[in-house]
């Protein structure tokens, strides 16, 4: 991992002071930011979104789709986790926690938001840090990528249902066309966009594309961490009403991923799939496109909304959660192992 990957919690932590500080002193300035939009997208967001995105797209190789069924069961366990059971723990949970648990200590007016939020944020696994995830757990490298690869195709069609069905059953209204903009222009745009480039880049050999993924890499955190500084300006006079509103948000997505994590990780193992194929397997099921899920909840609910706060809680619990699953995984390998044999 690199410094910026390794302390994003660190980076998080300091957008939220500087954005908070900087809304409380410039509130004329951000307002005139949050004024830019057409057709409800915030124009620099929507820039930020995708100097954020497109260089994680870069990194996916659609054509190891073909490579999927060398390893069908761990890739059965992964979409099962990621498609029919990730996006509706999630509403479940976050009906349990926010807007019963936790209801008396959240502002009333903003519970559907966070719920929103919540559900955006599982709606969409993870692309970028999922490589990262499974080198550090040994996973197998060609089952990653064809995983990551599968899971973006799917985004593609399956997002923007999946949100709507689950919304409405929270009696959340959807924005079907914002939603539908959402879809065109956060996924299906950067995707083409990052495929195009990455072709022109392999046309001039494996080394330039590997040489633009590391230029690019520093350009997508800053991309975030800029987004996130708008998202607290934004949010500011709200946290600092209720600061413990964080601290209850993060309980729910704590749940999640350890719930799908350790639901992937012993399917796999039942099922007799290899431990280098197990632990990427858990980590794709239990981690989330949060940039996506940002800019999702930015475009439907906007910056000032529960949904965006929401989002932007699961950016700053995403690398310490992340690490102890990756933690868990490793020192739990002997015993995986041990019960595949036994099987």
């Amino acid at each position: 991992m690199n410094v910026f990957e390794r302390y994003l919690t660190v980076w998080v932590l300091l957008c939220i002071v500087i954005g908070i500080a900087l809304g409380q002193l410039l509130p004329d300035v951000f307002q005139a930011i949050g004024g830019l939009e057409i057709a409800q997208v915030n124009l620099p967001v929507g820039l930020l979104i995708w100097v954020m995105i497109i260089p994680m797209l870069l990194k996916v190789d659609f054509s190891s789709l073909s490579q999927v069924g060398r390893h069908w069961r761990g890739a059965g366990v992964t979409l099962f986790v990621n498609w029919a059971v990730k996006p509706f723990s999630m509403a479940l949970l976050s009906w349990f926690f926010v807007r019963h648990l936790f209801a008396p200590f959240l502002p009333a007016d903003q519970l559907d938001s966070y719920i929103a939020g919540l559900i955006l944020l599982a709606a969409a696994p993870c692309t970028a840090m999922v490589f990262v995830w499974s080198r550090l757990t040994g996973g197998h490298a060609a089952f990653t990528l064809s995983q990551v690869a599968l899971n973006d195709a799917i985004m593609v069609f399956a997002f923007a249902p999946i949100v709507a069905l689950l919304l409405g059953m929270s009696s959340i209204v959807v924005p079907w066309g914002t939603l539908f903009t959402s879809v065109v222009l956060y996924i299906v745009v950067p995707v083409i966009m990052s495929q195009w480039l990455r072709q022109r880049l392999l046309a001039r050999g494996a080394t330039a594309l590997d040489a633009a993924l590391v230029r690019a890499g520093p350009w997508s955190i800053a991309a975030l961490l800029a987004t996130l500084v708008l998202l607290f300006a934004f949010q500011g006079k709200a946290i600092v009403r209720q600061p413990l509103v964080i601290a209850l948000l993060a309980v729910p997505i704590l749940v999640q991923v350890i719930f799908n994590s350790a639901l992937a990780y012993g399917l796999n193992r039942s099922l007799g799939e290899s431990h280098e194929v197990a632990g990427p397997s858990a980590l794709i099921g239990a981690s989330n496109f949060f940039e996506l899920a940002v800019a999702a909840a930015i475009a439907l609910f906007g910056f000032e909304s529960g949904a965006a706060l929401a989002t932007v809680v699961g950016v700053l619990i995403e690398v310490p959660v992340m690490l102890l699953v990756v933690r868990m995984v490793n020192r739990s390998k002997a015993w995986y192992e041990q019960g595949i044999q036994h099987s």
